[in-house]
């Protein structure tokens, strides 16, 4: 009965937490969900702090500002807004107030989890996690944030900077655009980029855009050519998202991709003690946290208000990407140095927006570097959180194989 309760109890919440999403995308985020444990660990980010260990490290860690969704995946490339390529974090939709812990061990778990994925045994994962602190602790304990470049990465990160170099704007725009009348780009609608807009939609977005582009230095820029609903991510589909093809520098090839996501309050704010600042939107706290976070902030990056629901605005560029955990030929060592550089990029995150609103300062964070039990603390902790992991997708499984899910 007990048993019983707890699986209509995980259903009903990933229901709840996802009701009102646009149905087409949720039931694709409700696939992917169905395909691995580390998808469904990416797509429920909310049920993940709701089973959170409440005691030890997770009462004691020092306030930081974290990204919210620490996984494998949510660190990449990307272009700045000073035209230079960066491996950083590159997911704030949860970012908010919380203790280091938070981060730290969601993040332990994804390798947990990816590593039952890719064949990699029990203590080869439980290496990867030591690693991965290890390299968070050393960089934090210095006490200075630093950034990764393309000249000083290793492994995995280094070969997905060095293939950044031959990606072209045209070759980038016809992935995901066609060729119309009077050479004119037309995004693809796929089923797996996109989906079609509905004509209010396309001319909400149009009319929004419009009214952006003069607010611009330069207003041509912005005008709009063709509009998706956009396909990305697994945690945020079916929220509302958008690519737009605007003019850029001039058709064909200097045609600019555009992504506008709505933004949601944090679903970690349910699960936190500690007082959040008053945000003026949603995306104000979500850029915000970005900016403060990431070395450099990504090209376009701005918090915008379409239809009076609070939305983000940024670039997607050719040099955005992640890196590929499987089929590498670098293997579990090229893994290893991804945990390296990711535990490294987090400490100076949290360096780089420290004693800001109330997160510790950086000499509290240098202190709490230098201590042990919490490492421990965390490895254990993860544990807990991947085998729970395991009981709620395979509850998720069942419900999904029994129709639960059908949009």
């Amino acid at each position: 009965m007990t048993q019983g309760r707890a699986a209509l109890n995980v259903v009903r919440r990933i229901q709840t937490f996802n009701a009102g999403r646009d149905p087409e995308r949720l039931q694709l985020k409700y696939q992917a969900l169905r395909g691995s444990t580390f998808r469904f660990l990416r797509g429920t980010c909310h049920l993940f702090y709701e089973r959170l260990p409440r005691g030890d490290v997770f009462k004691t860690a020092p306030a930081v500002w974290v990204c919210g969704d620490l996984h494998l995946e949510n660190v990449g490339s990307y272009k700045a807004d000073n035209r230079l390529t960066y491996f950083d974090l590159n997911d704030f939709d949860e970012a908010a107030l919380a203790p280091a812990s938070f981060d730290l061990v969601r993040y332990l778990s994804s390798i947990r989890i990816a590593a039952e994925e890719l064949a990699i045994g029990p203590d080869d994962a439980q290496a990867l996690c030591q690693r991965f602190l290890d390299a968070y602790a050393g960089a934090l304990a210095a006490g200075k944030a630093y950034w990764v470049e393309r000249d000083t990465a290793s492994g995995l990160v280094r070969d997905l900077l060095e293939g950044l170099r031959g990606r072209q704007r045209a070759a980038f725009l016809d992935a995901r655009s066609a060729m119309g009348k009077g050479r004119q780009r037309v995004l693809k609608i796929d089923g797996k980029r996109a989906l079609p807009v509905s004509p209010v939609q396309r001319e909400l977005i149009t009319a929004f855009m419009h009214g952006f582009a003069h607010s611009q230095p330069n207003a041509s820029f912005y005008k709009v050519l063709d509009v998706a609903r956009r396909i990305a991510g697994t945690g945020s589909l079916g929220v509302d998202r958008y690519a737009i093809l605007v003019e850029g520098k001039g058709s064909p090839d200097g045609n600019y991709l555009l992504d506008l996501k709505q933004a949601l309050p944090s679903c970690l704010i349910p699960h936190l003690r500690l007082p959040q600042p008053a945000w003026s939107t949603e995306a104000c706290r979500v850029v915000a946290l970005q900016r403060r976070e990431q070395a450099v902030s990504m090209a376009f990056l701005q918090p915008v208000m379409m239809d009076d629901r609070p939305y983000v605005l940024r670039g997607l560029q050719p040099s955005e990407d992640r890196v590929a955990l499987s089929g590498s030929p670098r293997g579990r060592a090229g893994l290893a140095d991804l945990v390296e550089v990711t535990g490294r990029i987090v400490a100076w995150a949290q360096l780089r927006s420290a004693g800001r609103q109330g997160s510790a300062t950086a000499d509290e964070l240098i202190d709490f570097a230098r201590k042990r039990k919490w490492k421990a603390q965390l490895l254990d902790a993860s544990q807990e959180c991947v085998a729970r992991l395991h009981e709620d997708a395979t509850i998720y499984n069942e419900a999904f194989d029994d129709g639960a899910f059908r949009v």
